[in-house]
């Protein structure tokens, strides 16, 4: 079953508009960076603008900017805006309720990633946009 790449894209946009925040950024400049589609730019954007992470200029030189600064954006709302779904996906039909497994299975796993779920959560929480945008600064200067 495929992962979704939403929260890696979102951060690379956020960490390109972090970059430069004088400016607005088009999507097919962002897109560039990404090696991706601009319309796969454009939705996430979206997104991180619903969150209230980005806003758009409209107009000559317009585009994406950040909200706020890159401080005061934790990774943690960077991954609600853009995934909705749980990091461990259960069965895509209810298994056989005539099973002892298949009656038990998901409650079980339930309780096991819910608590996964949770430390993964509560560390994203505690890296902001910044911590990435300095990262990934002093990678490029190496």
């Amino acid at each position: 079953m495929p992962t979704s790449s939403r929260f890696a894209v979102a951060v690379h946009i956020l960490t390109y508009l972090a970059r430069d925040r004088k400016r607005a950024h088009r999507s097919e400049e962002i897109a560039g960076s990404i090696s991706t589609n601009p319309s796969v730019v454009r939705r996430i954007l979206g997104d991180l603008a619903r969150a209230g992470l980005t806003t758009s200029q409209l107009g000559k030189g317009g585009g994406a900017l950040l909200a706020r600064g890159p401080k005061k954006i934790s990774l943690l709302e960077i991954f609600n805006a853009v995934e909705d779904q749980s990091l461990v996906a259960m069965h895509r039909t209810p298994p056989s309720r005539s099973c002892d497994i298949g009656r038990t299975i998901q409650p079980v796993l339930q309780s096991i990633t819910k608590t996964a779920e949770d430390a993964f959560f509560a560390e994203l929480e505690t890296y902001s946009l910044k911590d990435v945008v300095r990262s990934v600064q002093t990678a490029a200067a190496a």
